[in-house]
């Protein structure tokens, strides 16, 4: 039982990734609904429970906002997709303080990006202008999406009409 499930607030805000034990218990103390089914089941000696892939909360369930999260190297990298934002590259990725901590930079979502060694290397102390580097994108707070993504790597197509409808 170690398929992934998407919990939804009562709303159908995506909450969470769990696991499916832990959906098929909530289902069990009637404190989610199933939305969507994986096709597989869960048997007991007497009965047999379908595993679902979308649950839903049946009780409103308040969750913190995204740039109230930690700043984490992984949810960065999750983030930016895994390639430096000054050069689009895949490889040796570290991060970056766009303003560095020498010159007042701070660690907020809008100041660190995902950067390859070479283009950190080459930027150094510096503002990116000052050597001559573009970010491909504006650093942000991440979606609730880029969590999801960072837990579960490829997101499932029975989740997609939930993930494009709250991110729309």
């Amino acid at each position: 039982m170690s398929d992934k499930v998407l919990v939804l607030n009562a709303t159908y805000e995506p909450l969470n990734i769990c696991t499916a034990r832990r959906a098929l218990v909530l289902l069990l103390k009637n404190k989610a609904e199933a939305l969507e089914v994986s096709g597989r089941s869960y048997h007991s000696a007497e009965s047999a429970f379908p595993l679902p892939s979308v649950i839903r909360l049946s009780y409103f369930v308040r969750a913190p906002r995204s740039n109230a999260r930690r700043v984490s190297r992984r949810a960065v990298l999750a983030r930016d997709d895994h390639r430096c934002q000054y050069c689009g590259s895949g490889s040796h990725l570290t991060i970056d303080h766009v303003v560095p901590k020498s010159r007042g930079g701070q660690d907020t979502w809008e100041n660190i990006v995902t950067s390859c060694a070479p283009c950190n290397s080459r930027k150094g102390d510096r503002l990116p202008l000052e050597v001559g580097m573009r970010l491909s994108r504006n650093p942000r707070p991440p979606d609730p999406l880029d969590f999801i993504r960072m837990a579960v790597g490829e997101v499932h197509g029975t989740w997609r009409q939930y993930l494009d409808f709250a991110f729309a």
